[in-house]
């Protein structure tokens, strides 16, 4: 129970008291600020405590935003301010001053919990304050100023706007148009019941998982089952999101199933396309894998250049400007933004095309859109890079080289190399790619791969020599992701055996499961995967070598064995260890905000 200390006398006919019982807190009173310091002092130091003027009218919504988002440590609104136990110590200083100021005197007509917001604010402690919008948050002094603050609440509907802000601010055009319009009143209903968004989070991946099994059936009624169940999917994908906006149940575990399992449904998926496909006779691995490599090297070029820039100095770009003039035109927006085919747009194509065509003419389109989009949006961003004059800073630097996954071989050499060799990041790391996925296509299974991954080896590390703060850097983590990926498909694709492509997309989905890992834990300020589970899963480098060693060594049947083997050793190591990160760790929430309420 958390608990709210009320300051100054209780205006007759206030709901304030309900209110915030609703809320979940155990209401105090305290007419003095000497009361309020007694009070707070019997709070357990484990609780969630607030501290809210008597005098407060406002709507229940911002009282909600303001008092129990999980997220901060500290969030107030006008006549109220809500502290976590790691923000009590200031709270405290801050009400003792006050008493000691004040003499114990009645604080009726003194805005207490304003000063202690600022009070916080001065002692360091980063006080969060929801964009409130419509809704009102206000401390009347006089009973004019109460009446018309009244009348203001009960011009604004609380719940229209509280449905209203549990959409994201910013979407695709048929999530916006064809899913928020319904899924934000399945997010209410399902709070309602007590449901959590981490329930309905699952519930979307396991109705994923029932769409690919369908998919594998080879029928054309198993098409169109798992067409519709991908669409269900992805409603309820939007609503575990919604749901944790409306009711403000954000968790450390919920950010991290949220981006993970959207991520397992859709490779899921294609395998079990891939696995349909072959029940008729047609064999799409290579294209479901291509599929998933093209996706997850978007992504990276995502991460990668967010990551760069997000906290440059002097970011400024013709580019940049010329995009914000054209986000100014509505159309534009809507049509900028289907063009990259953004999840919701990416898997309602998937579903149609799954229940009318068949496997292969859906990957063939699929991978035509992903790959125009990866055109575009990379393009852009090379593009604001070479004309945005920006200073990037050391976190930005290390972030990219976390993301490159650098391992036991490429470390050592490049501190050898530091100081006496100046080469071009991306330069290096695209022709160690080039080189490497060439080799694999023009002599398969042979050591002249194996020589090229040497050289691929020796070009990763110099690409790594110096922090990544050219403006083009940001390319690094894509190049060596492409690099890897593609000379496992390469390479199980020549070995021409039954099962080599299968245990290929295994081990692919592993190890973008290990990056992807590493993007969430960076975005949420915890770090990059500790050094060791690098070291132990090769890096980027090791991994490509060894996958070549071994298709030169063995046989194409010894082949699809050992990549299955390194698929599951990999699986078992990165799962593991971010299992037991994200359930024990401190990290703080990621999730995308919904619009100003």
């Amino acid at each position: 129970m958390s608990t709210a200390i009320l300051t100054g006398q209780p205006v007759p006919g206030s709901s304030l008291e309900s209110d915030l019982r609703s809320l979940g807190f155990d209401v105090r009173l305290a007419g003095e600020a000497g009361d309020a310091e007694t009070l707070l002092a019997a709070v357990p130091a484990d609780q969630r405590v607030a501290v809210v003027d008597a005098r407060f009218v406002g709507h229940l919504h911002a009282l909600r935003l303001g008092l129990t988002d999980p997220r901060f440590a500290a969030s107030a609104v006008p006549g109220a301010v809500s502290v976590q136990p790691e923000a009590r110590r200031a709270l405290t200083r801050a009400v003792a001053r006050e008493s000691s100021a004040s003499g114990g005197l009645a604080v009726a007509t003194d805005n207490l919990a304003e000063r202690l917001t600022a009070a916080l604010d001065a002692d360091g402690v980063a006080v969060f304050r929801p964009e409130l919008g419509t809704l009102v948050a206000a401390v009347p002094t006089d009973p004019q100023e109460r009446n018309e603050a009244r009348q203001a609440v009960s011009a604004v509907d609380d719940e229209a706007v509280r449905l209203r802000s549990a959409v994201k601010a910013r979407d695709g055009f048929f999530t916006t148009y064809c899913i928020s319009p319904y899924s934000r009143y399945i997010a209410r209903w399902c709070a309602r019941r007590g449901l959590t968004p981490n329930q309905v989070t699952t519930a979307s991946l396991l109705t994923a998982l029932i769409a690919a099994g369908c998919a594998a059936t080879g029928t054309r009624a198993g098409f169109v089952a798992a067409g519709l169940l991908l669409l269900f999917s992805f409603v309820l994908d939007c609503t575990d999101g919604q749901l944790a906006r409306y009711s403000l149940q954000y968790s450390t575990l919920g950010a991290w199933l949220d981006a993970t399992f959207d991520r397992a449904k859709e490779y899921a998926y294609y395998a079990g396309l891939a696995l349909g496909a072959a029940r008729g006779g047609d064999d799409v691995w290579a294209l479901a894998l291509g599929a998933m490599i093209l996706q997850t090297c978007r992504h990276v070029v995502d991460f990668s250049f967010n990551e760069a820039n997000h906290d440059a100095t002097a970011n400024t770009s013709p580019t940049a400007a010329l995009s914000d003039k054209l986000d100014s035109v509505s159309w534009t927006v809507w049509v900028r933004r289907m063009i990259v085919l953004p999840i919701g747009e990416r898997w309602a194509m998937i579903a149609v095309l799954t229940a009318l065509t068949t496997p292969r003419i859906t990957f063939y389109v699929l991978l035509v859109g992903c790959a125009f989009a990866a055109t575009y949006t990379t393009a852009g961003r090379v593009l604001r890079s070479l004309t945005r004059k920006a200073r990037r800073t050391d976190r930005a630097a290390q972030a990219l080289a976390d993301l490159a996954d650098s391992g036991p071989l490429v470390e050592p050499l490049a501190r050898l190399a530091r100081g006496t060799v100046r080469v071009a990041a991306p330069v290096s790391a695209a022709v160690g790619g080039v080189l490497v996925v060439t080799s694999a296509l023009l002599w398969g299974a042979g050591w002249q791969t194996v020589l090229c991954a040497v050289g691929y080896v020796l070009l990763s590390a110099l690409a790594v020599v110096r922090p990544l703060k050219g403006a083009l850097d940001w390319l690094v983590p894509p190049f060596f992701r492409a690099a890897e990926y593609l000379t496992v498909l390469v390479l199980a694709a020549k070995a021409d055996v039954n099962g080599v492509l299968p245990a290929a997309f295994g081990l692919v989905a592993a190890v973008a499961y290990h990056h992807y890992d590493t993007v969430y834990r960076i975005r949420g300020n915890a770090g990059a995967p500790p050094h060791w589970l690098v070291r132990a899963i090769g890096g980027h480098e090791g991994r490509t070598l060894l996958v070549t060693v071994l298709a030169a060594l063995l046989t194409a049947a010894q082949f699809k064995v050992a990549l299955t083997a390194l698929a599951v050793a990999v699986a078992l190591l990165v799962l593991v260890e971010s299992i037991r990160f994200w359930v024990s760790s401190g990290a703080p929430a990621v999730h995308d905000e919904g619009e100003p309420a």
